[in-house]
């Protein structure tokens, strides 16, 4: 099981760091995936970090996020946030073809997620 922590208000322009966290498992050897999904929208693909250290991005973020692994920890780095509608994060255990156009596939359990609401 992946818990997110980290989440909290953030303005505009501002940065955020949200984790994804195992207690059981060694992340280190697993891909783990960030998604986010915004109410009324489909839950969309950010960033990934395979077991290798191998990345992808999407192109809404590419430049802004970035996904590091620190212990036991999958962390993504928010930089720039921009207004959304409290979007909520949550991590994966995930697939990935490789592509810099290809999203991770998700699979397993999702948890309860980590709400980043960017607001003035």
């Amino acid at each position: 099981q992946l818990v997110e922590s980290g989440g909290g208000l953030v303005q505009p322009g501002g940065s955020l760091n949200v984790s994804c966290a195992s207690s059981g498992l060694s992340l280190n050897y697993y891909a783990i995936g960030w998604f986010r999904q915004a109410p009324g929208k489909e839950r969309e693909a950010v960033s990934c970090i395979t077991s290798h250290g191998s990345t992808y991005y999407a192109g809404s973020v590419r430049g802004r996020f970035t996904i590091f692994r620190d212990l036991n920890r999958v962390n993504l780095h928010m930089n720039n946030l921009k207004p959304e509608y409290t979007p909520v994060y949550s991590c994966a255990f995930v697939t990935w073809s490789g592509g810099s156009q290809s999203p991770p596939e998700p699979f397993g359990s999702w948890g309860q997620g980590t709400q980043v609401p960017v607001s003035s």
